[in-house]
Parts: C-alpha cells; sequence; structure tokens
C-alpha cells in the first residue's frame, strides 16, 4: 500500500524514538490523528482502543475539555514563567501544596521536571549531593534492579536494567549496582513459596550491600510495579522484605511512580499498595493526563534540609530546568488532580480492576500464553514457546511484536517488552470497552497459533 503524504513526510524527516529505524523506512507509521475517550483514529477513519493509555499517561482519556480550557486559560494569563532565582508563580506553587498533602513522603518538598528521566536523574544528584554534604563522599552508588526502568538520560537509563538501553550508548555508567527483580513466576525456585521468594531477594540484597561496602552504597531505585520491564508485579510482601534491608544499611529508598502514581494500582500511588515509605518519589505521566510533559521529585523534608543547608554554604542550588513547573503544565496539573478526587477515579478503578484482572486472566488458556500477571488496572501476558516449562520463544521470532502488531490490526494498541505483552488503559475505561480489548487480543492471538 502506497504512503500518505503525512506517511512519506514522516519517513524523510522524523527520528523516531524506541523504534527500529530501518524497519521503519520500508513500513512507514501509524498517524493517529484524533482522540476520544479511550480510542484514538488514524489517517483512514479506523478506530484503535488505547490500551497502554499512549504510554501509561493518559489518564483520563482523550478529549477531556475541562484540561484543554485549562490550558488556555493559563497560557492567556501566563503562559510561561520559570522558578530560578526565587521566582514562583500561583499554578506551580498550588501544585506542590496539593501534591504534598497526597504524597507518602514526610515534609514533602517539590521539585518540578518535564519528564520521567529527568526526576530520576535529579534524585541521583541530590543523593549525591546530600552525601557530600554529610561528608561521605564515597557513599555513592545506587542500586537498581534487573528489568528496572527508570528513563534514558545518561544517569537514568544506567539505572534501567533493559539491554536495548545500553546496547552501543557506553552505558551504564559506572557506580550502578544490579540485584534480581522480584518476578516470581519465571525466576523462583522450585517449590519455593513467595514468602521464601521475598526472603531470598532480601538476602541477595542484603549480601550485595555488604559485598560492595555499606558505606559506600547510597540507594536503592524500584518501581512498585516494573512497567517497561515487562509488567513485573511483586509479591505482596517483597518490599515489606526488603525496606528492613535498606534501613539496616543507611540506603535511601527512592520510589519510581512514573507508572504507578495517580491510581493505576488501585491506590493513589503505588507506594501505599505495597506499603512501601519512600525516601524520594517520582511521579509524571498520569500528573497531567498525558495532556502537557510534567514530572514532580518529592524528598522528604530532612533531606531537603540537608540539601538547603549546603546550598546555603556553596551560595545555590546548581541545578533547574527551564520548563520545571511550567505555569501551564502546572494548571493542566491541577486540574487533573481535581478531576481525580471528584469523579472518584480510585473508587472507579476499584471497581474496574476485578474485571480486567478477570479477562486478562481468561487469556492463560491460550496456546501462546506462559503468564496472565496485573494488579489494578496494569497487566501483561507473557508470551511462551512451552506454556508447561516455561520455555520463551526464540528472540529472533520477535513474537511480542508481532502478537503487539496483529493486536493492532484488530484495533488495539499495546505495547510489546520483548515477548511481553503490557496493558495499561486509560483509567476510565468502563466493562464493555475491557471485554472488546481483550476479545480483540484474543483474536489477534489466534491469528498467531501454527503461524
Amino acid at each position: 500500500m502506497p504512503f500518505s503524504p503525512l506517511q512519506n513526510s514522516d519517513v524523510a524527516h522524523l527520528f523516531h524514538p524506541y523504534t527500529n529505524l530501518e524497519a521503519h523506512a520500508a513500513s512507514g507509521p501509524l498517524v493517529i490523528v484524533r482522540g476520544q475517550g479511550v480510542r484514538v483514529f488514524d489517517e483512514t477513519g479506523k478506530d484503535y482502543i488505547e490500551g497502554l493509555a499512549g504510554l501509561w499517561c493518559t489518564a483520563l482519556g482523550w478529549g477531556e475539555e475541562r484540561l484543554v480550557q485549562a490550558a488556555a486559560d493559563q497560557m492567556r494569563k501566563l503562559p510561561f514563567y520559570h522558578l530560578f532565582g526565587s521566582k514562583a508563580h500561583e499554578p506551580g506553587v498550588r501544585l506542590a501544596e496539593v501534591l504534598a498533602e497526597m504524597v507518602p513522603v514526610k515534609d514533602a518538598k517539590i521539585f518540578f521536571a518535564g519528564s520521567g528521566s529527568e526526576a530520576n536523574d535529579t534524585a541521583i544528584k541530590l543523593i549525591w549531593y546530600i552525601n557530600n554534604a554529610l561528608g561521605r563522599p564515597v557513599k555513592k552508588k545506587i542500586i537498581a534492579r534487573d528489568k528496572a526502568y527508570h528513563g534514558v538520560t545518561i544517569a537514568s537509563a544506567s539505572l534501567t536494567g533493559l539491554a536495548n538501553n545500553h546496547r552501543s550508548f557506553d552505558l551504564p555508567m559506572a557506580g550502578v549496582v544490579r540485584v534480581s527483580c522480584p518476578h516470581y513466576w519465571r525466576n523462583a525456585k522450585p517449590n519455593e513459596s513467595e514468602d521464601q521468594f521475598c526472603t531470598r531477594l532480601a538476602k541477595e540484597l542484603d549480601e550485595t550491600i555488604i559485598a560492595e561496602g555499606p558505606d559506600t552504597v547510597a540507594a536503592f531505585f524500584a518501581e512498585p510495579v516494573q512497567g517497561a520491564g515487562g509488567v513485573i508485579v511483586p509479591p505482596e510482601n517483597y518490599f515489606r522484605h526488603i525496606q528492613p534491608v535498606l534501613k539496616k544499611h543507611d540506603v535511601l529508598l527512592v520510589a519510581d511512580e512514573v507508572i504507578t502514581g495517580f491510581g493505576r494500582t488501585g491506590q493513589w500511588f503505588g507506594s501505599q499498595t505495597y506499603g512501601i515509605e519512600p525516601d524520594m518519589m517520582i511521579v509524571a505521566k498520569a500528573l497531567t493526563s498525558g495532556y502537557l510533559p510534567m514530572s514532580a521529585l518529592m524528598v522528604k523534608g530532612d533531606l531537603y534540609k540537608i540539601v538547603s543547608g549546603e546550598a546555603g554554604k556553596i551560595g545555590t542550588f546548581g541545578h533547574g530546568f527551564t520548563y520545571g513547573g511550567h505555569p501551564v503544565a502546572a494548571a493542566v496539573a491541577l486540574e487533573t488532580l481535581a478531576i481525580y478526587k471528584e469523579r472518584d477515579i480510585i473508587g472507579h478503578v476499584q471497581s474496574m480492576a476485578p474485571h480486567f484482572q478477570a479477562a486478562l486472566k481468561s487469556l492463560a488458556d491460550h496456546p501462546l500464553v506462559g503468564e496472565t500477571r496485573g494488579v489494578g488496572l496494569i497487566g501483561a501476558l507473557e508470551l511462551v514457546a512451552d506454556k508447561d516449562d516455561k520455555i520463551p520463544f526464540d528472540p529472533a521470532l520477535t513474537m511480542g511484536a508481532k502478537a503487539a502488531k496483529a493486536a493492532q490490526d484488530q484495533g488495539v494498541i499495546i505495547r510489546a517488552m520483548g515477548d511481553v505483552m503490557a496493558f495499561s488503559p486509560p483509567l476510565v475505561i468502563d466493562k464493555t470497552d475491557i471485554d472488546q480489548m481483550f476479545d480483540r487480543v484474543r483474536t489477534a492471538l489466534d491469528g498467531m497459533v501454527g503461524s
């Protein structure tokens, strides 16, 4: 089929992220032209259920006029201002105030950035800054987990535990220490209970810190649910085993809630779902329902005091982003949070989650599916060559990518991470659309059997 004018222009000029760039030149893009509710539409008018809420972010779906109006109003009033040099604007101040009251971070101070990568990068810099202020110049190493995803800046990509984010980029940087991810189905030993599995991972963490030297290990970064690594849902008590180890060795816990923040797991934050007590926490994506780029880093009050004291000695805090706390993004974020509360989005997620998880698990009997897993309104199907022995497909077969394309052909957009099909639809999805989404996915998988 010949390319449309937009597809031709795309191939000629646009540099795509997370794309097989050679294959893209031959296949061209899927050009999305509008969205409404949980659906988006391409150039031909075909509709797709957006099974990943764009990139885990469009929590309120498309066409939310209140967010459009909030942006327009703020654009007319104050389209840009910054927070450098003791300057402030009302949307930024009000948003910091609202977030500080919401988040499970004691006496939180809020630092704004434009993306999760920037916020995680800032957290790393702050951790180094704090330890220098405390006279601990070697306590700088960061522990992250296999299959973690924390971003794509040099520092945050180093914490990310995915090979394709490192290959040919000269990453990871020095000072990053890797431990196992809590994927019980894939990584548990024979006859090992979930509690025994968690105990073993906590022991691994303890031994890793001791081997590296507790005086050199500064922080542990963790997503409550590992999103881009394959929607890895931890056993219920995993973090309750992990946190005492961190406290014993004076290692900070940074919760990356870029995907799980604002209702995805059925609570405001994944930290509340899994009993996490973070020293720092990062949010983005659903903060503005994806309508504008914005992220926030929450820092415990006692840590902020250390940063403030060091900045006082130096004469400034030498870090920040031009667009951090942008007033239009902040205004949209405030309206987004107001809508979440007014419409009881948390209650809606809790009411939809059992239906979503049941529909997901209904695909467990499919010959291509090894495991279904999820919590709240996030989930995944892991495709395997042999269900009984959990044998994965040869990566050269690119089964996950083929499954995502088959689903797209059926009118569902999801994301494949290797051979894992991820689902994270807008939080406003209803039972009818949940059923239609998974019916279309089953049809797609059925068409792949024996192919």
